[in-house]
């Protein structure tokens, strides 16, 4: 393991490789933590990492995994312990997708409620509706100030307050809306909290929940949650987010280079294997909590969710290539849903 970082012998090493060079790693890039992606000191780049066995969560997780270029597994038959961390693929996904039946309504099928969006920020509303719509419930109900942009643009959205199976409430919320949050986690039902709706949680009330409640974080927000500096969380985002977990009791997506998704309990983390650097643009996160809301909505668990809504998103994001609008994802997850339903 290379958590302390390498011994100053192999670091000399190191700096001495010349930039351009191509380097195969064995096994992992020397320098990156095995167990955690984390690096502590100098570490080599490679162009391409043949490692055997299994897949180490260093080689899928940032910032090791940005070290380790293209992967090639070798077999050399180990029996292998269940794993720390997993990747969803195109069946995995397709046996969680919700899909309607014969007798299938709107209603049966799930409502989505979105509480986003003010009157400063309008447009994360119409982004997180656009991503509700797309993500296979029956209905998606908006309740906030941005109505008219929101029907301006999807008509299709139920307005005003109603029965519902999931929530999602924060994206472009504002300041001195932290009662809205705690009104709709008072509730038995599923919510997702992103954004704005992360300021100021309170840890005990979000483990005497029992409805499945999913977390959005990004970084900086992750860091504030947790009490500590983003470049801590930057640097150790398996442990960040296996923390916010048990932490708050609750399902949590961190969004990033790599985006990980943990559960309280210690289930497997999942590293989501789909997106491109273009999703690193404005929007493209209230799209992502629209569409896992909606999941959430149809009947998946909060880790399910979450999960399956950043495959699809990122599916999404590689169909639209790049330079790309938020607008352009939220468009693209219907195709992006049948490549994975139907490969």
């Amino acid at each position: 393991s290379a958590r302390r970082g390498l011994r100053p012998a192999a670091a000399a090493l190191v700096e001495r490789i010349p930039p351009g060079v191509p380097v195969v790693a064995v096994d992992l890039p020397s320098g990156v933590d095995a167990d955690t992606g984390e690096v502590a000191g100098p570490a080599v780049t490679a162009e391409v990492t043949v490692t055997f066995g299994a897949y180490k969560p260093g080689l899928l997780i940032d910032p090791g995994a940005s070290r380790a270029g293209a992967l090639h597994l070798v077999d050399i038959g180990l029996e292998l312990p269940e794993p720390e961390v997993e990747a969803l693929q195109h069946a995995d996904v397709a046996g969680l997708l919700p899909e309607p039946t014969a007798s299938s309504d709107k209603y049966r099928r799930g409502v989505v409620g979105i509480v986003a969006g003010s009157a400063q920020y309008p447009g994360a509303a119409v982004l997180a509706v656009a991503g509700a719509l797309r993500g296979g419930a029956g209905a998606v109900r908006y309740v906030g100030p941005a109505a008219d942009s929101v029907l301006a643009r999807h008509p299709e959205t139920l307005i005003g307050p109603g029965r519902v199976q999931a929530w999602v409430i924060g994206p472009g919320l504002g300041e001195g809306r932290a009662g809205e949050v705690a009104d709709l986690l008072a509730q038995d039902t599923a919510v997702l909290v992103d954004a704005d709706g992360l300021r100021g949680l309170d840890p005990a009330v979000l483990r005497a929940r029992t409805a499945p409640t999913l977390l959005t974080p990004h970084a900086g927000e992750a860091a504030a949650l947790l009490g500590v500096s983003r470049e801590s969380v930057e640097a150790g985002r398996l442990a960040a987010v296996r923390r916010l977990a048990e932490r708050y009791g609750a399902a949590v997506l961190l969004k990033g280079s790599t985006t990980l998704v943990a559960s309280a309990g210690g289930r497997p983390v999942r590293v989501n294997p789909t997106g491109t650097p273009w999703l690193a643009t404005a929007g493209s996160g209230d799209v992502l909590s629209g569409l896992a809301g909606s999941l959430l909505a149809g009947g998946l668990s909060g880790a399910d969710a979450g999960a399956v809504g950043a495959y699809l998103h990122g599916l999404a994001a590689r169909r639209t290539g790049g330079p790309l609008l938020a607008q352009q994802v939220a468009e693209a997850l219907p195709a992006a849903w049948r490549d994975a339903t139907h490969p």
